[in-house]
């Protein structure tokens, strides 16, 4: 499964808390209370994204893909550090920001700008915990969130939300776009989900196949994978 985020963050918090005893023995107290606040947020965040926890709604993401100000203020060291870490990764990977697997069916990244966004007013699978929708160039374009930790995977029954809700939109032709930080995830389990239930591929492996043709960097892991298999045997038991 590689390593997952509540390792990665936990050790952004151990390097954070160490960095304020560092300072407090230098005896700057002032600038290191930033840190050790950091620090303690980046802890509770690890705690909440492990797989046994697995709790997203520690940040209070709206249905609106909206925040309340007071998360906004609470956790502002982990949202605001993994907006700065998304465009440096961006900018560093050139990777496109979606890619078409399928006639108007798109998967992608997390659309900070009008230009991340696919034609067509698509209706929009958001599947972060992390990231604001971006209501400046989103309005009237139909939306739903499905907030999922970086690195974990929708629920079986999130998935089967999103398919239902995905079929409806291009029932009146709408295009798709599935969305979470990279495009590589948790939006290409959905995808893969979305490609079944449309008949486009046979299975979700097929499907993985067929996305990892037009974007080469996804990489789904054991999560997403376990996820996807319990989806599937309860379509297959209907």
């Amino acid at each position: 499964m590689g390593v997952g985020i509540s390792v990665l963050i936990a050790l952004k918090a151990t390097i954070y808390m160490l960095l304020f005893a560092y300072l407090q023995n230098l005896g700057f107290t002032l600038l290191s209370i930033p840190l050790l606040y950091a620090s303690l947020v980046s802890f509770l965040v690890s705690i909440a994204s492990h797989p046994s926890i697995d709790l997203p709604l520690l940040l209070g993401k709206n249905h609106d893909g909206s925040f309340p100000i007071m998360s906004l203020i609470i956790f502002s060291p982990y949202l605001y550090f993994v907006r700065f870490f998304s465009a440096l990764r961006r900018l560093k990977s050139g990777e496109a920001p979606y890619t078409e697997v399928h006639e108007g069916i798109y998967v992608g990244g997390w659309p900070g700008s009008p230009d991340m966004l696919p034609p067509g007013g698509p209706a929009i699978i958001d599947c972060t915990c992390e990231f604001p929708r971006v209501k400046g160039f989103t309005v009237g374009m139909p939306y739903r969130c499905f907030p999922t930790w970086d690195t974990r995977s929708p629920r079986p029954a999130d998935i089967e939300a999103a398919v239902k809700w995905a079929i409806r939109q291009r029932e009146i032709n709408r295009p798709i776009f599935v969305h979470c930080a990279y495009g590589h995830g948790r939006s290409v389990a959905v995808m893969c989900a979305l490609l079944v239930a449309l008949g486009i591929t046979e299975d979700w492996k097929n499907a993985e196949k067929l996305i990892k043709q037009k974007r080469p960097y996804i990489r789904m892991n054991a999560l997403h994978r376990k996820a996807l298999e319990e989806w599937s045997r309860h379509r297959l038991s209907k």
